[in-house]
């Protein structure tokens, strides 16, 4: 299946803005071998122009750059280690700007807890053999050293470091994994940043659910925020009327109100629960800033009729506006899946939240969505907003959210816990197809997986993946497989070739 690049999958039809802008910090340094600077006059001059070539190609990528020049021996890098250390970086990208020593390497790879990305990319795509010459070849050296610091890295008891292997100029392939690091960059970035809000509990008996809170900081290491459904009733209260008529005038600028179709638990959109969904809504935007939150994960019923169950079973509208905006929110009380809808987000490939609806086994594809969140920067078209007079499963009432994803490429990403408790990625790449889907409030896509709906869904849940994963447009199983690399965590790519 053809990889996708991140940046391919960017885009939308619906077009809510981030709430925070997308940023990491990431570091560049060049090696070299010092002898060659009195060897060859204006070599050290041209080497410093490939790192700040370099430089300019990050930069173009929403990544902060600080270049901390050559390292050419040993005494260079021990020093550079402690700058890097220093300088709170989310990823290294150590340039091998010609042939360098592994003394220049070794103590850095050793030393450093930052993800590093050797850039091995030499300015010619061929030498001119009619005028070669030894500056020449070092010039375009690049790749010369890579064994040798690999092979270091394993002795230093690492892993052996990822490599761009290219040209400096006009070479796509390489341009498309510059532009995955930075992405990877900013997800590591907001994933050890990142402040999840929880309140509530997981559905009673969704054993799949329960989430080890210390477990996710030791593995991403974002923070979770204990808060209370008391703190979001008590924003709500003060709601006035003129902020709910600005949200619901907002809200139906987004969504779609159709008639309804076949449901019969479905009707057109009631002033009421659009009333009660704005302001929810705003009452929601409140909370995230009180609490300084990145995301949520919540699952709460309170008392019957009571103020507090109205109010937290029609956050559905608002959630998926805040998870448009980069803000993911997961029902359901479900952390891990939370997690995995912000590596999906910031991979700028949206992030909604996602089960299994029943598989269609004339055409051969599975309905894949959820009663929300849902990430609408991803909708094909207008989302849909109905009122439903009751939520399958849950108590509650009100306005619902309902799309297909855009059709192309897909990807799905599940976050299980494996029996030691360690956890586990599990992925997956189709297509969603446009055609009809269920008129139920609910997002429905039609995913289409190799080699055939039936046996990829026996694949899938061999791997252990929890109910629920994010579903992204786009494929990038290839930038989530990295990440998990860097984060030491199992990753299962459910393919066709599958055993």
């Amino acid at each position: 299946m053809k990889q996708q690049s991140v940046a391919d999958s960017a885009g939308s039809q619906v077009g809510i803005p981030r709430r925070k802008p997308l940023f990491a910090r990431v570091g560049i340094f060049g090696v070299g071998h010092r002898p060659y600077w009195d060897q060859f006059p204006g070599l050290l001059e041209e080497m410093h122009g490939k790192l700040r070539a370099l430089e300019e190609k990050l930069g173009a990528h929403r990544v902060e750059v600080r270049n901390f020049g050559m390292a050419d021996s040993a005494q260079a890098a021990y020093a550079l280690r402690d700058r890097l250390k220093a300088a709170n970086l989310d990823l290294i990208f150590c340039d091998m700007v010609t042939y360098a020593t592994s003394a220049t390497f070794g103590v850095l790879i050793r030393d450093l807890d930052v993800p590093v990305v050797l850039v091995a990319l030499q300015p010619r795509k061929a030498l001119d053999y009619t005028i070669a010459s030894t500056r020449m070849q070092l010039a375009n050296d690049d790749f010369c050293s890579v064994p040798e610091f690999t092979g270091v890295a394993i002795r230093m008891g690492r892993k052996p470091p990822p490599v761009i292997l290219g040209t400096l100029h006009g070479d796509p392939a390489a341009d498309a994994e510059i532009a995955e690091w930075c992405a990877i960059a900013r997800v590591l970035h907001d994933l050890r940043n990142a402040r999840i809000g929880h309140f509530g509990h997981p559905i009673e008996n969704m054993l799949d659910m329960q989430t080890d809170q210390t477990a996710l900081t030791a593995a991403f290491g974002c923070h979770v925020v204990q808060t209370e459904a008391d703190d979001l009733l008590r924003h709500f209260r003060a709601v006035t009327d003129g902020d709910t008529r600005e949200k619901a005038r907002r809200i139906l600028e987004i969504f779609d109100t159709p008639d309804p179709v076949s449901d019969p638990i479905t009707c057109k959109l009631k002033p009421e629960d659009l009333d009660t969904a704005a302001r929810a809504a705003v009452a929601l935007d409140r909370f995230v800033e009180e609490h300084a939150l990145d995301g949520l994960a919540y699952y709460y019923e309170g008392e019957p009729d009571s103020p507090l169950r109205k109010l937290v079973t029609n956050l559905i509208v608002g959630n998926s506006l805040l998870t448009a905006a980069g803000f993911p929110m997961c029902g359901e009380s479900d952390l891990k899946t939370c997690v995995a809808m912000l590596i999906e987000d910031r991979l700028e490939a949206g992030g909604s939240f996602a089960e299994f609806h029943p598989v269609d086994f004339h055409e051969g594809f599975v309905l894949v969505g959820h009663d929300g969140p849902h990430h609408l920067n991803i909708a094909d078209g207008k989302p849909v907003l109905r009122s439903l007079t009751k939520y399958h499963g849950k108590p509650g009432h009100g306005a619902s959210v309902e799309f297909r994803i855009r059709e192309g490429p897909i990807t799905m990403l599940s976050i299980g816990v494996k029996r030691n408790g360690e956890f586990k990625f599990v992925l997956a790449e189709g297509q969603s197809v446009r055609g009809p889907i269920p008129p139920t409030g609910n997002t429905n896509t039609r995913g289409f997986f190799e080699p055939d709906v039936r046996t990829f869904l026996k694949r899938w849940v061999r791997e252990g993946p929890t109910h629920h994963f994010a579903l992204g447009t786009g494929h990038f199983a290839g930038a989530i497989g990295k990440i998990a690399a860097i984060l030491n965590i199992e990753a299962a790519l459910v393919t066709p070739e599958s055993a």
